[in-house]
């Protein structure tokens, strides 16, 4: 499978288990597979919720953030690759 990296992390909040990411190119939307690489490896998963300012939304393009609840633990600068 061909992966493209499309963002980074901006912040994982660790209590809750959700990363911010800021998209930079590309498009995400709710069952779109991502992987993040962190240092400690990396893992895929598919985006099952998307949030901007706590409001629930299906899909997001290049230049905008959002939230998605994720698998395992993130950091901050960590790189997002769409997996196609």
């Amino acid at each position: 499978m061909a992966e493209k990296l499309v963002g980074k992390i901006t912040h994982y909040f660790g209590n809750i288990g959700v990363g911010i990411i800021k998209l930079e190119k590309g498009e995400i939307k709710i069952g779109s597979k991502i992987k993040i690489k962190t240092h400690e490896g990396e893992f895929e998963q598919e985006v099952v919720s998307m949030q901007v300012d706590h409001k629930d939304i299906s899909s997001t393009k290049a230049g905008e953030e959002f939230g998605t609840k994720l698998e395992q633990k993130a950091h901050d600068g960590n790189e997002v690759f769409l997996v196609e």
